[in-house]
């Protein structure tokens, strides 16, 4: 049809955009309070039997346990990858808004060691989870790089912070302090060091960063 024709039969013109599908304006909608609700207990459910079970489990089995229905299930999380990567994300911007937080502090050094238990707390929460997820081929490095940049990033700039107030050594770099913590996290993991201990291990960390007078 030419575009004479489309709009003498009251078409619309080839280069007008099409209205958006009716799941496009579901999508923007605020989810309503009962299906926030759902929405969080299935990726806490989720979460709990993936880090014992391994992420193979059947999805039926996160739907009985978070007590909601298989077709409420699909309807938040269409595929089981789509509900992998809801966890993963939940973490991850969950860790940037608190470093954001921690920017926010007026005491540099404070802020980087608030971030770093933060981040110690909820490494060694859900080590199982991502060890599961790792060993089922998904590579959260890579499949969530821009959110982990933003992430290291902002790390970056606690770290920048602390060395500009002369609180911690210019020659240590974020990678390195993150994986000090992260080691201490799966090295505490087999011998089931509790919180408060691997506080400690922190502790020891920063002791290690701290610029020398």
């Amino acid at each position: 049809m030419t575009e004479d024709h489309r709009r003498a039969h009251g078409a619309p013109s080839a280069t007008e955009t099409a209205p958006p599908a009716v799941s496009d304006c579901v999508e923007s909608r605020p989810m309503r309070a009962d299906a926030a609700r759902n929405h969080e207990k299935i990726l806490q459910a989720a979460e709990e039997i993936f880090a014992l079970d391994g992420v193979m489990v059947p999805i039926d089995i996160v739907a009985e346990r978070a007590g909601v229905g298989i077709g409420t299930l699909y309807r938040h999380f269409p595929t089981k990858e789509a509900l992998y990567e809801a966890i993963v994300m939940t973490r991850l911007t969950g860790l940037v808004a608190t470093a954001d937080e921690c920017v926010s502090n007026p005491n540099a050094q404070e802020g980087l060691c608030t971030f770093l238990r933060e981040f110690a707390h909820q490494s060694s929460e859900k080590k199982d989870l991502f060890d599961a997820l790792g060993q089922a081929g998904i590579d959260v490095k890579a499949r969530f790089s821009d959110t982990v940049d933003v992430l290291m990033a902002r790390v970056d700039t606690l770290r920048q912070r602390a060395v500009d107030a002369g609180t911690v050594r210019a020659d240590v770099g974020t990678t390195d302090i993150l994986n000090l913590v992260m080691g201490s996290c799966h090295a505490a993991g087999p011998s089931g060091v509790d919180d408060s201990s691997l506080q400690r291990l922190v502790d020891i960390i920063l002791a290690g960063i701290e610029k020398r007078s």
